[in-house]
């Protein structure tokens, strides 16, 4: 594929469904709160919700990687956001804690695997000089669903119900599945590759040192953000005694931070490579986390630290994208997302279920040691940059070139 109109495209689609993914998983944090008052769930049980999507995703990752291979990239795709679809649909009909936890461990089976394929195509049709701009692109979905989906999300629960933006979602996501599986062309090149080579076993690609340094990686960087993350809302609410009616501007305005972020640290890595990126990323990270996150009167206001987040987070990501592209090779890439997926939704959800263990609820809903889960949060994040420089220099020649 060319530069022009043709990767331009490539890169809107995959991000459309990045975007529908990430919003899918992304709007049930905030709209925590709501949803736990209806459906009786303790407000330090929320991180359970989100942990359980992620665990699922997990455990679908590694089965996705023993097949992904051998199917049509965009029909998988396909598949898999019609299935998250109707899990997310299931979410709007739940009546409890049950319920509800059932349908976003079916969400999380089916996104999971969405994540791994739309970056294998992004991996497989964008060249290495230009992938890190493509993947910032892609990142972006983050930002804007930050911008535009979770401010909807949390509009549309406060005038029409918790439920009403599930099945929005559910909607939205058939939408954009039947517009990529139209416009997006057939990706069969890595099943070519495969048949030439044979390509590596499940258990060649496991061992590799840099695939290693790649789960590590990965590791560091979900559990320390989502023992965080999935209680930002609650924290905000009912420990800083922020305005319910405010969550939709504060998420619009960090998002809007985040979408350009991203775009200026793809040309960023482009230039300067993954190592400082994602070093200056982390160093971001700790700053935001210990001036915002630490008590009940922290340094910054909720806005600021908010928005400084998502600038850090937005950093960090591209550059942690970019670096787990380049340690497949291009008949292994799905196998090699849908592992890598795996380990990032568990990793999530051990920071989530840790966060569920540690915290406490107060009085009015006040979260009780919620320093002590920032505080896993920066230690996580300050391993990072060793973590990102060893797997750089395990890399393949090819990844490098």
């Amino acid at each position: 594929m060319t530069v022009g109109r043709d990767e331009r495209t490539l890169v809107f689609l995959v991000s459309a469904v990045q975007f529908v993914n990430i919003l899918d998983f992304m709007m049930v944090m905030p709209l925590g709160p709501d949803f736990a008052r209806d459906l009786g769930i303790p407000m330090a049980h929320l991180g359970v919700i989100g942990g359980s999507y992620s665990a699922a995703a997990a455990v679908a990752g590694i089965i996705a990687s023993l097949f992904l291979e051998r199917f049509d990239r965009r029909k998988a795709l396909a598949v898999a956001m019609v299935g998250l679809s109707a899990a997310t649909a299931a979410g709007g009909l739940a009546t409890g804690f049950g319920s509800l936890v059932a349908a976003r461990v079916l969400a999380g089976a089916f996104g999971g695997p969405a994540t791994a394929l739309a970056l294998a195509i992004i991996a497989d049709l964008v060249p290495q000089e230009r992938r890190g701009k493509a993947l910032g692109a892609m990142a972006g979905a983050f930002a804007v669903a930050s911008v535009l989906g979770v401010p909807a999300g949390l509009e549309l629960s406060r005038v029409g119900g918790w439920q009403t933006p599930f099945f929005a979602v559910a909607t939205l996501g058939l939408v954009v599945a039947g517009t990529a599986i139209w416009l997006l062309p057939p990706i069969t090149a890595h099943i070519e590759a495969a048949r030439r080579d044979l390509g590596p076993t499940w258990g060649d690609l496991v061992r590799r040192p840099a695939v290693h340094g790649s789960f590590l990686v990965t590791a560091l960087a979900l559990v320390g953000a989502f023992s965080v993350i999935p209680n930002f809302s609650a924290y905000f609410q009912f420990n800083l005694g922020y305005p319910r009616r405010d969550m939709g501007s504060l998420y619009l305005v960090g998002g809007i931070v985040s979408f350009f972020t991203t775009r200026l640290s793809g040309r960023a890595v482009d230039r300067l490579g993954v190592p400082a990126v994602s070093a200056a990323g982390a160093a971001l990270v700790i700053v935001m986390l210990g001036g915002g996150y630490l008590g009940d009167c922290p340094w910054l206001s909720a806005p600021l630290a908010f928005s400084g987040f998502m600038f850090a987070m937005g950093v960090r990501t591209v550059a942690f994208n970019t670096l787990m592209s380049m340690v497949p090779g291009p008949s292994e890439r799905a196998r090699f997302m849908a592992l890598q997926s795996s380990v990032q939704h568990l990793s999530a959800s051990v920071g989530a279920f840790i966060a569920a263990q540690v915290l406490g609820e107060g009085v009015g809903g006040r979260l009780t040691n919620f320093p002590v889960v920032v505080g896993l949060a920066i230690a996580c994040t300050a391993a990072m940059p060793w973590a990102v420089a060893a797997t750089v220099r395990r890399l393949p020649a090819r990844s490098l070139g």
